[in-house]
């Protein structure tokens, strides 16, 4: 955690050491996350390993939902969707409720904007399992990666960016209106994918927004505009 406040400083002008930070950071008794417990690769009877890595982007998405509460105490849902590769967020939907032609819904959109991953991971739950979502996931050519029950390990980057959103953002929010929610919700998304350094990623963010200073800009422009003369006055 205080290398990604590190890097968050340091993206913004500051010059810090890593060590320094730390030092505040335990001081101030701010939050030091517990070391997760490591765990073995998953292998079949035949010596073949179970896990399916992601190699480059778009190979494979994975999806999760994820609930929390408005104020008045009514659940939303979240359908979070995650490139393995890149660490990107991919889309969050949120609403009241989230059913199998929700994630059809969802992921017509991204294989729209983005084009169709080799495989797409999820868990065995209804709205992952259902008929619709399994012909219509492969009519468009992709391949259904199902974890086994009671494994949340085999999921292990949406569950992570799940843990993140929950501690960083709805453990410490709240939300009146779910349309509060979807707003707020939405920006952390761009925050996390553009701003938000990244462990695995030698902390960058996962999908950094890139700036061209009109400078370099105009005069490529400017090259091509016709020149005008200037009418001489006698």
């Amino acid at each position: 955690m205080t290398l990604k406040i590190s890097a968050l400083l340091k993206a913004a002008g500051w010059l810090v050491n890593d060590k320094r930070v730390e030092r505040i950071w335990r001081r101030e008794g701010l939050k030091v996350p517990a070391r997760q417990p490591k765990r073995g690769r998953l292998w079949d009877g035949d010596g073949s390993s179970l896990r399916l890595r992601p190699e480059h982007r778009n190979q494979v998405w994975s999806y999760d939902f994820v609930e929390a509460r408005t104020h008045d105490g009514r659940k939303f849902r979240m359908l979070n969707v995650v490139d393995e590769f890149t660490r990107e967020c991919l889309a969050i939907r949120v609403a009241r409720k989230l059913k199998a032609v929700d994630v059809i819904d969802v992921l017509s959109d991204l294989f729209i904007l983005r084009g169709v991953p080799s495989h797409i991971r999820s868990d065995n739950g209804p709205e992952f399992i259902a008929k619709s979502v399994q012909s219509w996931i492969t009519g468009v050519g992709a391949k259904t990666a199902y974890i086994a029950p009671g494994s949340p390990w085999e999921n292990g980057y949406v569950e992570s960016f799940n843990a993140r959103l929950r501690d960083e953002l709805l453990n410490g929010e709240i939300f009146y209106t779910l349309k509060e929610a979807q707003i707020v919700i939405e920006s952390w998304r761009r925050h996390y994918n553009t701003v938000r350094p990244h462990g695995s990623l030698g902390y960058r963010p996962p999908a950094p927004e890139v700036f061209m200073p009109a400078f370099t800009v105009w005069p490529a422009a400017s090259a091509k505009l016709p020149v005008v003369e200037r009418p001489t006055v006698h």
